[in-house]
């Protein structure tokens, strides 16, 4: 049976915080394992400490679960007693039990070629221009959903091969785009747009099939619907398309401080998970072309 007071502190995340059903249901299942936890080593709720948190975060280390899991869980728990802590209780201390680092895997990135069968995939119907536009300018300039789904008309500029673009944060930066890109939301302003629905929305670059501002859904759509008949993997998305636009900049020679500014990334170490594309492609290099790398 849940503890009444786990049940109050989900009540509060979804009516106060506005949590998804699936961020409950995901905090249910790790404090659910929190309580199991307490009950067995005799410890109240209302009187654990950071102290009495170190064994919990051992034994689920201990129990083989990944990093991630790990990291999650004990968030959960600081949550929880942070939020009993406001409510009058005397848990003290529990922000000092590290979260263990969750490893980042490098991120799946498309080949060349894929990319450029994906991109390359719409036809020339109004839909397919548009949708070509969406997938140059997420492969050409390396661009978040939100930030696709939020350029208006006079973000591009055409002549220069750049695009404006407000990031997360609300932090503006002007990345280029490529010509390739260009040309293709120059097509599909002139060849498209005006086919896409009878009410236009004048402040939105990119539009739905209706006429309004494009979605992120709409663009996920967009994007499945060219890499599902390519046999692409289910994982190829919207941001599989940014990635492989830093993948491949950094495989031709791009440093990480140039793909950080690119990509909109506050912090280098965000980027840093390129390093891999990185230090392959100089080792590759570095056999190619050093006359001592090869032992025959």
């Amino acid at each position: 049976m849940q503890d009444p007071r786990i049940s109050d502190f989900l009540e509060a995340l979804q009516l106060e915080r506005d949590a998804s059903p699936h961020t409950i249901t995901a905090y249910r299942t790790d404090l659910a394992d929190l309580q199991v936890f307490l009950t067995a080593n005799d410890l109240d709720l209302d009187a654990v400490t950071g102290v009495d948190l170190e064994p919990y975060s051992l034994a689920l280390q201990e129990r083989g679960l990944a990093p991630a899991t790990v990291r999650r869980r004990l968030a959960a728990a600081r949550s929880l007693l942070r939020h009993r802590t406001r409510e009058g209780a005397r848990t003290a201390g529990v922000r000092d039990v590290p979260l263990p680092r969750a490893p980042q895997a490098p991120p799946h990135a498309l080949t060349s070629e894929q990319t450029i069968a994906l991109v390359e995939h719409p036809d020339n119907t109004p839909l397919g221009l548009r949708d070509r536009a969406v997938l140059e300018l997420l492969y050409g300039a390396g661009l978040r959903v939100s930030e696709l789904c939020g350029l208006r008309p006079g973000d591009l500029d055409g002549e220069l091969g750049l695009v404006r673009v407000l990031g997360k944060g609300g932090r503006e930066r002007v990345v280029p785009c490529g010509g390739q890109a260009v040309r293709a939301v120059e097509r599909y302003l002139a060849r498209s747009r005006t086919h896409l629905g009878a009410r236009q929305d004048v402040d939105a670059l990119i539009v739905n099939n209706r006429g309004g501002r494009i979605t992120r859904r709409g663009v996920f759509l967009i994007v499945r619907r060219h890499a599902e008949p390519l046999g692409l993997p289910e994982w190829v998305g919207p941001h599989a398309l940014r990635h492989a636009f830093a993948t491949h900049l950094v495989e031709g020679g791009c440093d990480l401080r140039t793909v950080q500014e690119l990509l909109g990334h506050q912090r280098i170490a965000t980027t840093a998970i390129y390093t891999h594309v990185a230090g392959t492609h100089l080792r590759d290099t570095f056999l190619a072309a050093h006359p001592r790398a090869r032992s025959t």
